[in-house]
């Protein structure tokens, strides 16, 4: 047992070394989580990745000592992402492994894997103040928000990548829809989403697509079936929440009773200053008569009607531009508006990990990071990441 101990732990520091942190907790949270995900001689193997894509040859020149031939190393690589554990995927016509962070990653490709003991296991450590300066230090965040359609108009001048259905008319195939992880953790947990009753709201393009469909996490479907189910969200009310990349990789519609993203926005005494978005909102007080149905519209709690017939207000410290708000209004009294300065997400989701690489934090400016979330936290009285810590 504790030779396995040591294999799951180099795991760990191997993953910790990455774009995207996998920090050591007291609790030892993180190593559960690897049990669940890895066989032991799984984690000897995905010691030998990096978070960049890379072929297999590559791969063997540091696994060789674990297999006799590439094609026994291609076949255990295939067992462990079809266990939710590395990415694989075509990349120039070749297929390429690589390691992925928890979130986004592993966790979402444990859809058929869940468990009770996972789901506590998984809260614990991301619940822990580590894996939250992990998560939040990175130079970029790995998701945005984009508005939905019907809230974008002309004069916003909204650019490619901020409107989903063109993200989808120049995403590659393939497309696959799965569902999401999140809804499903609530509903076994007993709380079943109250925006939607849909498990299927998912999506993924290229090749994280390629990814899902071979784990099979999720099921193919066309471009326009795509078109579809993201309408269909953006009617229901979830946010949309695609890789923070012109070219999309993934785009998850989220509410804010289940989403794992926007319960930490909740919790954040400053939310936007870890959010990537290019709007937000803003109440025409006028032609507002004070039904709050944008608040009632609104998944993190950023629009409030103080007291009947007053006029809704959209706390700029928290609006994240979805826009759900604007579509809700019967009165037309608020609408988006861009911000001055437009956050260009870079072009592919290696360029963002490379971004977030280089600009990794040391552990004192993680220390200065933790302690400026506890100032902001006393100072604003959003102290529900200290509680949760």
């Amino acid at each position: 047992m504790e030779k396995y101990e040591k294999i799951y732990r180099k795991l760990q520091k191997h993953l910790d070394r990455q774009a995207v942190g996998f920090p050591a907790t007291r609790a030892r949270s993180e190593i559960k989580i690897l049990k669940h995900i890895f066989s032991p001689r799984d984690a000897e193997i995905a010691v030998c990745l990096s978070y960049k894509p890379e072929p297999l040859e590559i791969v063997f020149e540091r696994a060789g000592h674990l297999f006799a031939a590439p094609r026994e190393l291609a076949e255990a690589l295939d067992r462990i992402h079809s266990n939710g554990g590395i990415e694989s995927r075509l990349k120039d016509g070749r297929r390429v492994y690589c390691n992925v962070p928890l979130v986004v990653g592993m966790y979402e490709m444990q859809l058929d894997r869940l468990t009770p003991e996972f789901i506590k296991d998984f809260h614990d450590y991301t619940g822990n103040w580590k894996f939250g300066i992990e998560f939040l230090g990175t130079d970029l965040p790995q998701m945005r928000t984009i508005p939905i359609s019907r809230s974008i108009r002309p004069e916003h001048h909204a650019a490619t990548f901020d409107e989903a259905t063109t993200l989808l008319q120049q995403a590659e195939a393939p497309f696959a829809v799965l569902d999401c992880i999140c809804r499903k953790k609530k509903e076994m947990e007993g709380a079943p989403c109250k925006v939607t009753d849909r498990k299927e709201s998912c999506l993924a393009m290229g090749g994280v697509a390629q990814s899902v469909l071979t784990s099979g996490a999720g099921r193919e479907v066309s471009r326009d079936e795509a078109l579809g189910i993201i309408a269909q969200n953006q009617a229901e009310g979830l946010v949309l929440q695609p890789s923070n990349t012109q070219k999309a990789d993934f785009i998850c519609s989220c509410c804010g009773c289940c989403c794992g993203m926007l319960s930490v926005h909740r919790k954040l005494p400053k939310p936007l200053q870890f959010w990537s978005s290019n709007f937000q909102a803003t109440v025409q007080a006028h032609a507002c008569d004070g039904c709050g149905a944008c608040a009632r519209r609104c998944q993190v709690g950023a629009v409030r009607v103080a007291a009947r017939r007053h006029p809704a207000e959209v706390d700029a410290d928290l609006c994240i531009g979805c826009g759900l708000c604007v579509t809700a209004c019967p009165k037309g009294a608020l609408s988006l508006f861009k911000k001055p300065a437009e956050r260009r997400p870079p072009q592919t989701r290696e360029d963002l990990y490379e971004i977030i690489m280089a600009n990794k934090k040391s552990g004192l400016q993680k220390l200065k990071l933790g302690g400026k979330l506890f100032i902001d936290a006393i100072q604003t009285g959003r102290t529900g990441l200290l509680k949760s810590s």
